[in-house]
């Protein structure tokens, strides 16, 4: 095993991969806790939602090591699945969301196939890419805060502070302190301790209910994928329109794409030219993990960003990644001691999921306005719109509009003319197709 993964070659040893893919684990194992808890919000069976996401996540991951041997895990990606839950599901059912992740998947797999993920990533502009990233991280904190109580509706200001004179705001208030110390602290796992912790606080509090766990053996169940696996609507999937398939592929695609870039530099696999060898590998591995999570129940499976804390551990070869998507098969028999974590212990990982996805507003040139309009117009539709697509169609139309009104033609990738008219029709599209009926 040693040889096949070329451990002692890459400068690594049994040790260091093991306590690598822990790490990784460890640090990334809160989608457990968060993904079902979302997805179940659109009908969809809980304790299938657990061996979903665990299952997706664990043969992804360790597809991943065997096919590449880079120490990169994958699950189903924040954000990609607050859209599935709050966007796509509400629309036309969570069977539809499933169908449109698969094609999703197709897609993204002959687009890897065909060599064109590259070419995509170099026609889009750098302000946009990173505008994607932090306006999904808003619109995931706004679901976090709505879901903690903590921001409410009104119909005087639309939106306002909620009240604290109830249990679940409070435990969430404090476990949004409490994951926020442990981060601060630099606390490997801080966000999976923060919902542990503020799980067990709830108890008390009358928040958290144990259900039927009164021993040892009730927390352990065998996994199952009743109701949700091979339900994918692929007929209502296609009559959710063009940009809803799009906007699922481009997610991944940049998000893919940046994880592995940076990844790979922090890990040291980057050639002279800073490409990241194998790359297209990677990204079948993904497209197929995409396929295979639609196929079992999940939404959208992605590389995370979590898999530099296994880098940053020392993990060097795909065996990292092996004993990382071994502990999410273990987790597959935990879905009972899951099941009671309540909203309160999940809402405040989406908000500082949300804080660091905004990191990546350091990357738009804020000082060129042809750069920065587009950008605020992809940051402010997202949550304002709460749909990530509308905030994507704001951005790719808005940019070479403000770019050609500034002469900077040449700044424009033929490629964003097209992706600029597919957004138009996004929002004109609808009522055009009715003028004529």
């Amino acid at each position: 095993m040693l040889k096949y993964f070329k451990v002692k070659e890459r400068g690594s040893n049994l040790s260091t991969e093991v306590l690598a893919g822990v790490t990784t684990f460890m640090t990334m194992a809160y989608i457990l806790f968060v993904n079902p808890y979302y997805l179940s919000m659109t009908g969809m069976p809980f304790s299938s939602l657990v061996t979903a996401t665990a299952l997706a996540a664990a043969l992804s991951t360790i597809f991943m090591g065997l096919f590449t041997n880079y120490p990169f895990a994958l699950a189903s990606g924040m954000g990609l699945n607050a859209m599935f839950a709050f966007v796509i599901a509400p629309k036309a059912g969570w069977e539809a969301a499933l169908g449109a992740v698969f094609i999703s998947g197709i897609v993204f797999l002959v687009l890897a196939l065909a060599g064109v993920i590259e070419k995509i990533d170099e026609a889009v502009p750098k302000s946009l890419k990173a505008a994607v990233s932090v306006g999904i991280g808003l619109f995931i904190a706004l679901i976090g805060f709505k879901n903690a109580g903590i921001v409410v509706g009104s119909e005087a200001t639309l939106v306002k502070i909620g009240s604290f004179d109830n249990s679940h705001t409070i435990l969430a208030t404090l476990g949004l302190f409490i994951s926020a110390a442990l981060i601060a602290l630099k606390v490997k796992g801080g966000l999976l301790i923060g919902i542990i912790i503020t799980t067990i606080i709830g108890i008390p509090m009358g928040v958290t209910s144990l259900g039927e766990i009164s021993s040892i053996k009730d927390i352990f169940a065998m996994p199952t994928l009743e109701g949700i696996a091979l339900k994918f609507d692929l007929k209502a999937a296609f009559g959710l329109g063009f940009m809803t398939i799009f906007s699922l592929v481009f997610i991944d695609l940049f998000d893919t794409m940046g994880t592995l870039m940076g990844t790979g530099a922090r890990a040291g696999y980057l050639d002279k030219d800073g490409r990241l060898p194998k790359i297209k590998n990677a990204m079948i591995v993904d497209a197929a993990g995409t396929m295979f999570g639609a196929m079992v129940g999940t939404s959208t499976v992605t590389t995370y960003v979590e898999s530099t804390a296994g880098v940053a551990q020392g993990g060097r070869t795909g065996l990292t990644s092996l004993v990382t998507g071994g502990l999410f098969i273990v987790a597959l028999f935990f879905a009972p001691i899951i099941g009671i974590v309540p909203g309160a212990a999940t809402a405040p990982a989406l908000i500082i999921v949300g804080v660091l996805m905004m990191g990546a507003i350091k990357e738009i040139d804020f000082e060129d306005f042809t750069n920065a309009f587009p950008a605020f117009m992809t940051i402010a539709f997202m949550p304002f719109t709460f749909s990530i697509a509308d905030g994507i169609s704001a951005g790719f139309l808005a940019y070479p509009i403000v770019k050609l009104a500034a002469g900077k033609h040449k700044e424009v990738h033929p490629f964003v003319y097209i992706l600029a008219l597919i957004s138009l029709f996004h929002f004109v599209g609808p009522q055009v197709i009715e003028l004529f009926k």
